[in-house]
């Protein structure tokens, strides 16, 4: 029986940039593996416009930090000879690896030029509140440090639709290029009236040579690094017929089994819906509704009804194409989405994504290691660690709900005979102490069940019926299950 996966966002937004960050991936696979973690998404690997940026202002897709562009031959995570080495270990581990793409604009241009434009409302990208007017705009890219090495393709004005700086009046806005025709793409989220411009130099998809450029790219950077899969950044701006055409052409070179998660942050289930339809379901979308689901349960206590926590979330609805998480680098403190799921929730969160189950989870960087700038956060290693034991070894079989409580909610997975000792049972609390009295089939009768996450010390022993009574404290979570032969169960923090 196939165990369980689970996935790591393998960075924070204040990772040190230093350098040597894909240094860090490696020296960590090993650990990572022994948690069980058996993928990573790695940020971007492409020179962005310095050697600090988190690489989502990208420049030069075909740099992964080999030549020296922007001031740096590495990127904020270093060279790419390790990168490559990192991606290599990971795979020795066992471990796929997931490569971040940012490609719905590009900045830090080489040169500028003069093209006529129209200013648009910000509010409303369809609302015009300019006639065609000229704008200098940093919208051509040479490479001049790496040439045509890998491809010779150049871009300019002609390969965007909007910009949002005029270097000739030293004047930022929502400028919509007014040459060829151009347009904002139709199929996009339509927040804002359009949202196909979220920054920088917003790429054009209805150019064919722009959209066969970024084919052949996925291509070649799938054949450079030999990695298991993409995570595909602000795809909600980006022409979702491209998406469904590029899931396609990464299948067809790579296979079947080439993963691709997008980042669709909308929490409207039917345009979730929608999306998956208009990509033939090829790709999983981060469950954006659940995260917000744990950060209003997180803000609101014991106000908030647990029993609620799954309704209107990707996972209840699309679970063969959710992956589920607590945090990530948008939504840490101070950054775009801040949206911090507060600590006292955060386990609770964490075994909500990693002991159902339906959904793909991922471990954010920030929550198991630590957050460093402004607000330094400690990271819940020790919290989270139990969970992942108990997910690869524990949580199988048929799952029953006892959602029954708006303040204590709890539920089994009954366990597989091909996984020994497997099953466990899961109560959480957001208000006082409280129990679940939950079934686990009569043949458990006599087992003898601790909790994994040790917020509680005591045995709990199956009924002759198959039932128990499982507490929990308040505020808390408690994972039960028959202990493993042997020492291989995590120690108390």
């Amino acid at each position: 029986m196939k165990r369980n996966h689970t996935m790591m966002q393998f960075f924070e937004w204040h990772v040190a940039a230093d350098g040597n960050h894909w240094k860090r991936l490696t020296d960590a696979a090993t650990g990572l593996k022994a948690a069980y973690i058996d993928s990573v998404w790695v940020p971007p690997v492409t020179k962005a416009v310095s050697g600090e940026d988190t690489g989502y202002g990208v420049y030069d897709l075909y740099d992964l930090g080999e030549f020296d562009q922007k001031g740096t031959i590495r990127t904020k995570y270093g060279t790419k000879l390790e990168l490559v080495e990192a991606i290599a270990e990971c795979q020795k581990n066992g471990i796929a690896v997931y490569v971040d793409l940012v490609m719905n604009h590009k900045a830090g241009a080489d040169e500028t030029e003069v093209f006529q434009v129209i200013e648009v409302d910000p509010n409303d990208r369809n609302k015009e509140i300019s006639k065609p007017f000229e704008i200098e705009g940093w919208t051509k890219f040479t490479f001049p440090g790496r040439g045509d090495q890998y491809s010779a393709f150049k871009w300019n004005h002609t390969h965007f639709n909007g910009t949002d700086f005029d270097a000739k009046e030293s004047r930022t806005g929502v400028f919509k290029l007014a040459s060829d025709n151009k347009s904002w793409n139709p199929n996009v989220d339509d927040e804002f009236g359009n949202y196909d411009y979220l920054m920088f130099a917003n790429i054009d998809y209805s150019h064919e040579e722009v959209k066969h450029e970024m084919l052949e790219w996925g291509k070649w950077l799938v054949d450079t690094l030999q990695c298991s899969g993409y995570r595909l950044d602000a795809i909600k701006h980006i022409n979702h017929e491209f998406i469904k055409e590029f899931a396609a052409e990464m299948g067809k070179k790579r296979g079947e089994d080439f993963y691709i998660v997008g980042e669709f942050w909308n929490s409207n289930l039917e345009a979730c819906r929608e999306f998956l339809n208009t990509v033939d379901y090829q790709i999983d979308l981060f469950d954006v509704s659940l995260h917000y689901k744990l950060y209003s349960a997180a803000l609101e206590g014991r106000d908030f009804d647990l029993t609620q926590i799954f309704n209107d979330t990707l996972v209840q609805t699309h679970p063969g194409n959710a992956v589920t998480f607590v945090d990530n680098h948008d939504s840490q403190p101070h950054e775009a989405l801040e949206s911090w799921i507060g600590d006292w929730f955060k386990q609770s969160a964490y075994a909500l994504i990693l002991l159902r189950r339906d959904g793909y989870p991922v471990v954010f960087y920030g929550d198991y290691y630590g957050i460093g700038g402004p607000t330094p956060v400690e990271g819940k290693k020790a919290a989270i660690d139990p969970l992942l034991y108990t997910r690869y070894h524990k949580a199988y079989g048929e799952q029953d709900d006892y959602f029954d409580h708006p303040n204590t909610i709890g539920w089994v997975r009954r366990g597989v005979e091909e996984i020994e000792g497997s099953g466990c049972a899961v109560v959480i609390s957001n208000g006082d102490q409280g129990e679940k009295r939950m079934f686990l089939g009569e043949e458990r009768a006599g087992e003898v069940w601790k909790d994994f996450t040790h917020n509680r010390e005591d045995n709990i022993t199956i009924g002759e019926d198959g039932w128990a009574v499982f507490p929990v404290n308040g505020g808390s979570v408690s994972v039960w299950a028959l202990p493993d032969n042997g020492d291989k169960e995590p120690d108390p923090a």
